[in-house]
């Protein structure tokens, strides 16, 4: 069976208005709310394995970026793997997971990219 998650924040503006355009609980992907149920490492270590980085899937965006001084740290893929489990908010959303793709952020060519492998 083919593997279709789409990780987002609800309370992501962003992640509505692009959801509202792909509709992907309509073709059979399963919504992943990364707030309330977190993210699976073996998700996140596929999303790696797909983008080539855990550094490629961490958000520079979030509020706990430069509060927590990470903006100063040289952080080490091991370091972007932890951060993002340990903190939602740090994942760069929304992510479209395929079994041979991934779909990060909210550029035009990952949404562009999502939306080509959900409805074909």
């Amino acid at each position: 069976m083919e593997m279709k998650k789409a990780f987002t924040l609800p309370t992501c503006k962003t992640c509505v208005k692009i959801f509202d355009e792909l509709k992907p609980e309509q073709h059979g992907c399963e919504v992943v709310d990364i707030k309330a149920e977190g993210i699976a490492p073996e998700d996140l270590d596929r999303m790696k394995e797909l983008a080539g980085s855990y550094e490629a899937l961490f958000s520079r965006r979030a509020m706990k970026f430069r509060s927590m001084g990470l903006a100063d740290q040289s952080l080490t893929e091991a370091d972007y793997r932890r951060l993002i489990l340990e903190e939602y908010t740090f994942l760069k959303r929304p992510v479209f997971l395929f079994d041979e793709q991934v779909c990060v952020g909210s550029a035009k060519a990952a949404v562009q990219a999502a939306k080509e492998s959900l409805i074909g």
